[in-house]
């Protein structure tokens, strides 16, 4: 209930703005402004980590960039694919082909990604998935309309991975999120686990939206594996960690790990839960004064919450983007925009410099947090440590891996 109060609270916030949650612009002249479309997540499992924020972000994006851009309105309309791959198809070619829409970004859930992103490649459109992490998107399922600006799977699972083996996490059981993300995650981490000497012993699927994971976590502790890794995020991950504490998978001596979490997360389990936690991401709020301020100019947009990783890539994303389109003057050509901003540097206040491959995967700095001790933290959304930034070469898988056809001569 509480959950379901802070949404509601949410899309209160991002409706006075002026802004309705649902905006739905009306087929007329094409280019008489700026559109772009967040597609998300507004209720359901990933509504907490993007959802009504992401819409927040990309409206902060857009005033900070002045309303303009190719002497055009910019306008941010929002959408809500209740994490089906059809809907959002759905709303993206509608979007596309009758609403004026030029770029749709945000797509948590990667099957509603990969979608939209073949949708967004057919009408030369841009799609910039920024809370999508499948590494398909910068892989073989790139696009020369698509960056991905989220850390992806690889890097998710990567990091953490060889880590813990390296401490003597030397057998692995996997609870994994039955759908592309879920299924690259693990895929992604028990390759990692194998090259560092470790072995997979076992692993179960669960539907997105899994309430009672007793039967799993019975599976997960029946083999005995040091690590019981969950592949999985948001509401999946936090039902699935609550009940492997009950569980006592901890106090039988298996170590539990999520190779998907957010600050969202850590929030509603709390310190006390979390605390000496080991977490990968791209962005925290408390890093810097450029992460600091624009953390505050969310959280009094968000009723006090502070912005994810994922939203904080949002106002990234329409930075640059806006950027591309003023540079060529025009939005019409979505291949010539995502070529833009390829050639050019990513810059912004909140992550500072970057670049953007030719696999259309983002580059910029990947860090580990700890969880802090309750007794260590100044208010709610105080929950990280940093313990070190990720050399860029750890950080990414390597270009030549992916298979993208972008790199290997296969073009457009």
């Amino acid at each position: 209930m509480r959950r379901s109060i802070l949404r509601a609270a949410a899309l209160a916030a991002v409706m006075a703005t002026g802004l309705p949650a649902e905006a739905q612009p009306q087929p007329g002249p094409r280019r008489e402004a700026i559109r772009i479309g967040i597609l998300s997540d507004l209720s359901g499992s990933f509504a907490d980590v993007a959802g009504p924020g992401s819409i927040v972000a990309a409206q902060l994006a857009a005033e900070d960039f002045g309303g303009r851009a190719a002497d055009l309105p910019v306008q941010i309309v929002s959408g809500d694919h209740q994490n089906r791959a059809d809907t959002g198809s759905a709303i993206a070619r509608r979007w596309f082909d009758t609403e004026g829409v030029d770029a749709i970004i945000d797509l948590p859930n990667s099957a509603v990604a990969l979608a939209v992103g073949e949708v967004a490649r057919n009408a030369n459109r841009v799609a910039l998935p920024t809370a999508a992490v499948s590494s398909r998107l910068s892989g073989d399922l790139c696009s020369p309309n698509l960056v991905h600006y989220s850390l992806d799977t690889w890097s998710m699972s990567n990091v953490p991975s060889r880590a813990l083996v390296q401490q003597g996490g030397a057998t692995w059981f996997y609870v994994t999120a039955d759908y592309a993300f879920g299924h690259d995650l693990e895929k992604q981490s028990a390759d990692a686990v194998t090259r560092a000497g470790g072995r997979i012993v076992g692993s179960v699927r669960h539907p997105l939206g899994t309430t009672d994971f007793s039967a799993v976590l019975l599976q997960a502790q029946a083999s005995r594996a040091a690590v019981v890794a969950l592949a999985n995020s948001q509401a999946d991950f936090i039902n699935s960690m609550k009940q492997a504490s009950e569980f006592g998978l901890v106090r039988r001596g298996q170590r539990v790990v999520g190779l998907a979490v957010y600050i969202s997360d850590i929030v509603s389990l709390g310190l006390e839960a979390t605390q000496g936690a080991v977490v990968v991401g791209n962005w925290y709020w408390d890093l810097n004064d450029g992460t600091r301020s624009f953390g505050r100019r969310f959280a009094e947009r968000m009723g006090g919450r502070m912005p994810t990783d994922l939203q904080a890539n949002v106002y990234a994303a329409v930075t640059h983007y806006l950027k591309a389109v003023a540079a060529l003057g025009s939005s019409t050509d979505g291949r010539a925009v995502v070529a833009r901003m390829k050639a050019t540097p990513t810059e912004d206040m909140i992550f500072g410099r970057g670049e953007i491959r030719p696999d259309g995967r983002r580059i910029s700095p990947v860090y580990v947090f700890q969880v802090k001790a309750p007794a260590d933290s100044a208010n709610r959304y105080d929950v990280y440590s940093l313990l070190r930034e990720v050399p860029l070469a750890e950080a990414y898988r390597p270009i030549a891996q992916g298979g993208c056809p972008l790199v290997q001569g296969g073009g457009g």
